[in-house]
């Protein structure tokens, strides 16, 4: 495991930090995470509790925010865009086992698919991102909406699984 994930987790993650990516412990944490991160923008805003399987497979644009208690399985690489929000306990996952019926599920491989986020996205609490999907820009995700497939440019989604429900204005 890499120093800085294990400084960042042990040490920093779960320092309470404002709303703000310039307060002093987001300086530390984007600072860390800078060395952890396949890329990261400016002013860029991790709340506390954030968990992530590798971390370079990370790619974060400028002015976005992963909410309190999100986790982030980076198996393959996950790419948020700029300007994005998300809320708290937000999952994003980029493997899942295969289900070939004529093997055991613990027996057979993982498929690794990305994640990509567009620009100007805002995310709600509790939204899980299935592997493979790209939610483009602009796009609405409900709070608790399971996202099973690509969502349009400014379309609001939502529900198990998530369906459009509406489009920005």
């Amino acid at each position: 495991m890499n120093i800085r994930k294990i400084i960042f987790m042990a040490a920093v993650n779960n320092i309470p930090t404002t709303n703000s990516s310039r307060g002093f412990v987001n300086k530390i944490k984007y600072h860390i995470l800078k060395g952890i991160f396949k890329s990261m923008g400016k002013n860029v805003n991790i709340r506390p509790g954030i968990k992530f399987a590798k971390g370079y497979n990370i790619s974060i644009g400028d002015n976005s925010g992963i909410g309190d208690s999100s986790f982030l399985q980076d198996i393959g690489e996950i790419i948020i865009g700029n300007d994005v929000l998300m809320a708290p306990e937000i999952m994003i996952f980029t493997s899942n086992h295969e289900m070939k019926r004529n093997e055991l599920i613990r027996n057979q491989g993982i498929k690794v698919k990305n994640v990509r986020i567009g620009d100007d996205v805002w995310i709600g609490t509790r939204a899980i991102i299935l592997p493979g999907v790209n939610i483009k820009n602009g796009a609405v995700i409900a709070a608790g909406a399971v996202v099973t497939k690509d969502v349009e440019e400014y379309s609001i989604v939502g529900g198990v699984p998530a369906r459009k429900i509406g489009m920005r204005e």
